[in-house]
């Protein structure tokens, strides 16, 4: 699924994914498309959360496994599994998330900032949490997720 949006506001809005049942989002500006999950090519040497590299249509892209970025407990693939591909400052990259569910807007006003609890690496990932009608939405910082000197990308 390619995303095609209007221009009119895409900074309010937001592409959300489960992971371990939490609701995670990046901002839409941000992700390219949203690809069903597909084995990936193994890179020698690679950090543990680079699971391989993916071929799509003719572009190969480095492919995260966002949970172990993310310090958070491995699980395999299913059916549900989604790969958002992103682009972040020309670093096109695929994370791998266990659904995909909605596009969602999120006014400024309705975001705070992230608490300084926690494990700080994890944190300095938080751009902020999104607060909607039933639930909190952890909105990640795609730029340091993808941090060439950290990703290994």
């Amino acid at each position: 699924m390619v995303l095609e949006t209007e221009n009119k506001n895409l900074e309010n809005k937001y592409v959300l994914f489960k992971i371990d049942n939490e609701d995670y989002g990046l901002n839409i500006d941000n992700v390219l498309s949203i690809e069903k999950f597909q084995s990936c090519t193994r890179v020698p040497n690679a950090p543990e959360y680079v699971v391989g590299v993916i071929n799509l249509r003719g572009e190969v892209i480095p492919i995260l496994d966002l949970r172990r970025k993310l310090n958070l407990e491995p699980k395999p693939s299913d059916q549900n599994s989604r790969i958002i591909i992103t682009s972040s400052n020309d670093i096109v990259v695929g994370l791998i998330v266990d659904l995909s569910s909605e596009v969602l807007e999120i006014n400024d006003e309705n975001i705070d900032k992230p608490s300084a609890t926690g494990e700080k690496k994890f944190n300095d990932y938080i751009k902020g949490i999104g607060k909607d009608d039933k639930r909190l939405i952890i909105i990640l910082d795609l730029e340091k997720l993808l941090d060439i000197e950290q990703t290994g990308c």
